[in-house]
């Protein structure tokens, strides 16, 4: 009697981890064609808004209007601009806003932000910040990555009803293929990496895998949009940089954000030495 045995074991894991990469790149390019489309709409429909606006504001200067017309121009000119505002949203989901970029200090920042951030969650949910050990330099627009920040520390609000804790953890990581195997959106270099984890409900992983997509929410009518975390993917993808979760229901949920960083501040404009002091009279 004669028997051959082998050990298939790695090949079993090799082939999951294959059928897993290969399942992370289908959603990544189901985004980016959901991106495409919500982009295109958000374009046109935005001209359109915009003529109603003016429409609108041409009208509110006539003279002889009854209040109730001034009432209802009023109305359709809040709704107007709510409806801008959603576009304007899906239009960050889909990197066709307008980086204003320039090169900041990301611990600043966040520092700068902690205070309005507590304000935000309110008092029953603490709220922690570990920054870098050092200066993490980026090339972004600043006013983009706050609102990556303040999205992320909503829906980690939204995500613990009854109170809990939200942390914020900066980090500069040199990244390699090795490291960067696991996801097909990452790529090898030097990155600063914002970790958000809170201690709610977390996600199960249909969740997880629809949560960027815009108008997908787990809330109650009326009590969000849906665009929040799609607002995120689109302001860190623009910037070349990419999102991962992990999260576990009833352990809660991280996601972490990795942006292109730079090496060092940016060079300081030293003026040549027969230039510093330009001249001058006397009165």
């Amino acid at each position: 009697l004669h028997a051959t045995v082998r050990d298939v074991s790695e090949r079993n894991r090799a082939e999951q981890e294959r059928q897993r990469l290969q399942a992370q790149l289908i959603q990544a390019q189901k985004l980016e064609a959901i991106g495409q489309l919500a982009g295109g709409v958000a374009h046109d429909f935005n001209n359109i808004l915009t003529a109603v606006l003016m429409q609108v504001n041409l009208l509110q200067g006539e003279g002889g209007l009854t209040q109730e017309v001034r009432d209802g121009l009023a109305d359709i000119e809040a709704e107007a601009k709510r409806a801008a505002n959603l576009t304007r949203q899906l239009l960050m989901f889909s990197r066709r806003q307008v980086l204003q970029t320039r090169t900041f200090e990301f611990n600043s920042l966040l520092g700068n932000l902690l205070k309005m951030l507590r304000r935000l969650i309110g008092e029953q949910i603490a709220l922690e910040f570990s920054g870098a050990p050092s200066d993490l330099w980026l090339d972004a627009d600043p006013g983009m990555i706050e609102q990556v920040v303040l999205n992320l520390v909503v829906n980690a609000r939204d995500a613990m009803p009854k109170g809990g804790r939200v942390t914020l953890t900066m980090q500069c990581l040199e990244l390699d293929e090795t490291r960067c195997a696991h996801n097909p959106e990452a790529r090898p270099g030097r990155f600063a990496c914002l970790a958000v984890t809170d201690t709610g409900h977390g996600m199960d992983d249909v969740t997880r895998q629809r949560a960027f997509e815009p108008f997908f929410t787990t809330k109650g009518a009326g009590k969000g949009t849906g665009l929040g975390l799609a607002t995120v993917y689109g302001i860190v993808k623009q910037h070349k940089g990419w999102v991962e979760v992990d999260s576990t229901p009833g352990q809660g949920t991280t996601f972490r954000v990795f942006l292109p960083a730079r090496r060092g501040p940016p060079p300081s404009e030293v003026l040549p030495a027969e230039h510093k002091t330009m001249p001058g009279g006397t009165e």
